[in-house]
């Protein structure tokens, strides 16, 4: 009865062949768990490069844009100034004419049609003086104030309080919230 082969038992040979076989397909499905594996960590590696290197380059662009925008806006900064500090010395080269006609318009004149041409003339430069949003300083009586006044004189026994503007030499002007030119004044003490 030993001789016989039950069923369920193999012969020696037979079980070393399938025992080899079940280990070499053990093996090769071990090696292909390993190569899809290290497919996957291959992959995964790439995946993670590549969001590294999205991540720089969504970096780079963040700061291209601040930079740009940085840029944009102080180009139009200074060109906002230029324009303004042009204007202001325009306007500072044109003050002294028009100091130079409201004074020839206060001078005695026979012919009332060249005074009354004259007038025209000046309402019209002080028209441009609005347009260009260019203001008088207003002084006499006001309280005295470096920032906008330049005294010249100090005056005793005026009608104005003490540290008061009580007499205008030459009038004060402002393009806008600055200061073109200050007025000359006295001051009461």
């Amino acid at each position: 009865m030993e001789d016989k082969i039950l069923d369920n038992e193999l012969p020696e040979e037979e079980l070393d062949e399938e025992v080899i076989g079940d280990a070499a397909e053990e093996e090769d499905e071990m090696l292909e768990e390993d190569a899809a594996a290290s497919e996957y960590n291959d992959s995964a590696a790439q995946f993670s490069e590549l969001e590294d290197a999205l991540a720089e380059a969504n970096d780079k662009y963040l700061r291209l844009f601040a930079e740009y925008d940085n840029y944009r806006k102080r180009t139009a900064r200074e060109k906002a100034d230029t324009y303004s500090n042009a204007s202001a010395k325009c306007i500072e080269t044109l003050l002294p004419v028009i100091d130079s006609f409201e004074r020839s318009l206060e001078a005695e004149c026979s012919d009332e049609n060249f005074k009354n041409g004259m007038s025209m003339i000046f309402g019209q430069m002080q028209d441009f003086l609005t347009k260009m949003n260019v203001s008088e300083i207003e002084a006499l009586g006001a309280e005295f104030d470096p920032n906008f006044h330049n005294a010249i004189q100090q005056l005793d026994g005026t009608d104005y309080e003490s540290n008061h503007v009580c007499q205008v030499f030459q009038k004060g002007y402002m393009l806008g919230d600055k200061l073109i030119r200050p007025a000359m004044v006295a001051v009461a003490i």
